[in-house]
């Protein structure tokens, strides 16, 4: 959180990485799998971030093409520097996406609704560019059960500092559940929805892989640490580091769960696309 202008911070991809990148490619491994798209379909990938959605396309779906869309430059040039295949990547904004209706079969997005400031606008965008009898999809971290990392990190900040509960993800985000994502979903006009829950083991060699992330000050938890002067900074580690489960090794093995949902787009003239006029790219 930049506490200038109160907003998340999103602008590098190689402090990003360590924190939460590395783990959403897990879970991407496994939102993929359970959409079992057959291969040579065109995807979108919303949110796209650094790319570990769109790499984890190109490694296990076979995509005839993947176009990833993301407001932030710098995360951009990461994914164009690091993922490589049929891919492309627009700066772009989720709730405006820069593309015409109908050209994606499915599109998807990993981790990213909740920051989105209107996010039946920007479902109502992924469903305007994919065909009919596509699919659109989302998952994003259980912040307030077993994104575990993350909730050490909270109830740590917040006993310490009881003003952080504004900034804690796990409050600022009840779309991060179950049935809200459903109700979301459905209340776009999309069909046969349906969720599930996608758990990963999230191993930390030492502290210090799991505290490091923390200070590269990419998104709330590592903005708000950042925030901190040095003296509180330390209390919160030394709090954080006292209830850790740590193994006899030094490692720490935690889970980090997230909520996904999909649905299928059926549209016709009074479609979900028809209210909303094609974008060209």
């Amino acid at each position: 959180m930049d506490s200038r202008t109160g907003k998340d911070v999103w602008a590098a991809g190689k402090l990003y990485e360590p924190y939460v990148g590395r783990w959403s490619r897990l879970v991407a491994r496994g939102f993929l799998d359970w959409l079992a798209m057959p291969p040579g379909k065109d995807w979108l990938d919303v949110g796209c971030g650094t790319g570990a959605l769109s790499q984890t396309l190109v490694e296990r779906c076979g995509p005839a093409s993947v176009t990833g869309v993301d407001p932030s430059a710098a995360f951009i040039e990461h994914a164009k520097a690091h993922v490589q295949g049929p891919v492309r990547f627009l700066v772009g904004d989720a709730q405006s996406l820069p593309l015409d209706a109908g050209c994606a079969d499915a599109a998807v997005s990993g981790l990213v609704l909740n920051f989105v400031p209107k996010p039946q606008v920007a479902v109502e965008e992924m469903a305007r560019v994919v065909r009919p009898g596509g699919i659109v999809a989302a998952y994003v971290w259980d912040y307030a059960g077993r994104m575990e990392l993350m909730r050490y990190f909270w109830d740590a900040a917040v006993e310490l500092d009881p003003a952080a509960s504004a900034l804690d993800e796990g409050l600022r985000f009840p779309l991060c559940r179950p049935a809200p994502l459903a109700e979301l979903f459905a209340g776009t006009g999309l069909q046969r929805v349906d969720g599930r829950e996608i758990e990963v083991p999230t191993r930390f060699r030492d502290f210090d892989d799991y505290w490091s992330p923390f200070l590269g000050g990419q998104g709330p938890a590592p903005g708000y640490a950042m925030s901190l002067d040095e003296q509180r900074r330390a209390e919160l580690r030394e709090l954080i580091r006292s209830r850790l489960p740590v193994a006899a090794d030094g490692s720490i093995n935690l889970v980090a769960r997230a909520w996904a949902v999909r649905g299928t787009v059926q549209r016709g003239e009074s479609g979900i696309g028809a209210k909303h006029r094609s974008r060209t790219s």
